[in-house]
């Protein structure tokens, strides 16, 4: 074996074994791909058209194409700020991406203050603000100087009456919190997604003054309305070429790739595998090379079983 077994199965301890440095995308806390994200031909017009227009950019495109990482890049070069995420699943609404109520910590708190009342203690105020935080979507669309960054990633994946919902909130770049205004509260400071940062809420009312730039990120695995699509920029990533792909991997690992031998070999399988229809992702091929690569290289048959261990085709089992 060439190289090194950090495990091997044996059951003996080895509390001193150094395990090898991580690939520079697992690094934690993790670190942007933004500075080595290689767009394909058409995507910087795409972008620069939905910045324009106002628009969502949709992006369609295979597992591990990079898809997610374009606002990453977007975001650090017209500094825009943290990307706010909206990850979605089949049990994704529109109410929780706009802001989530907590009505049963609100309860809880009120029979403490109560009970604190009764012993004659000072209760304090009940504020329904201290039980409001908006989600990425809300917090995405407050007024700001600038456009926030937000991710809606998967968009195919949701509920079919999602994208419908989605609607009137990217036409008119507005909501309202029904509890302020249930309550009358004219001014509230209402908690921001994933973070303490409070923004003062106005009669219950959100309206954005830069309307953000969405990416919203499609795996093709659903058809969206018309008129869903009717409002977005669409673009769908290309097949990758040799030549993109060996950018995306000096840029990720620092490798030149030449025009033959054993690295050019599985670049060019890559390409081809792809353009046939099969799925794999650039991200496998770079683990794949990571390691292949790596202080101690695979040879032989050990690295044919490497490669056919990390480049299996990603719609089988």
């Amino acid at each position: 074996m060439t190289r090194d077994a950090y495990y091997r199965g044996d059951g003996v301890p080895r509390g001193d074994t150094a395990l090898p440095e991580p690939p520079p995308w697992r690094t934690f806390p993790r670190s942007s791909a933004a500075g080595v994200f290689r767009p394909p031909a058409g995507l910087t017009e795409a972008v620069n058209a939905a910045l324009a227009l106002r628009r969502p950019l949709l992006i369609t495109g295979g597992p591990g194409t990079g898809k997610s990482t374009v606002i990453e890049q977007v975001a650090a070069e017209l500094a825009l700020g943290p990307v706010l995420l909206w990850h979605i699943t089949s049990r994704s609404n529109l109410a929780d991406a706009l802001y989530r109520y907590d009505a049963l910590g609100r309860i809880h708190a009120h029979r403490l203050q109560q009970e604190k009342a009764r012993s004659g203690v000072d209760a304090g105020v009940d504020d329904v603000a201290a039980f409001l935080t908006l989600g990425p979507l809300g917090t995405a669309l407050l007024p700001s100087d600038r456009p926030r960054a937000l991710l809606i990633d998967e968009i195919d994946k949701a509920d079919l009456d999602l994208p419908g919902d989605l609607l009137d909130v990217l036409e008119r770049g507005e909501f309202h919190i029904t509890e302020l205004m249930r309550e009358e509260q004219h001014t509230a400071r209402v908690r921001t997604w994933k973070s303490d940062v409070r923004h003062v809420v106005r009669e219950g009312y959100v309206q954005c003054t830069e309307f953000p730039f969405i990416v919203m990120t499609s795996n093709g695995e659903q058809e969206l309305p018309a008129p869903f699509l009717r409002r977005c920029v669409r673009y769908t990533m290309p097949k990758p070429t040799a030549a993109l792909i060996r950018d995306v991997v000096r840029g990720h690992l620092g490798l030149e790739v030449g025009e033959s031998g054993p690295t050019a070999e599985l670049v060019d399988q890559f390409v081809r595998r792809v353009a046939s229809g099969e799925s794999v992702a650039v991200d496998q091929l770079l683990g794949t090379l990571h390691l292949l690569n790596g202080h101690t290289r695979s040879q032989g048959t050990e690295r044919e079983r490497l490669i056919a261990l990390l480049m299996k085709d990603l719609s089988g089992a």
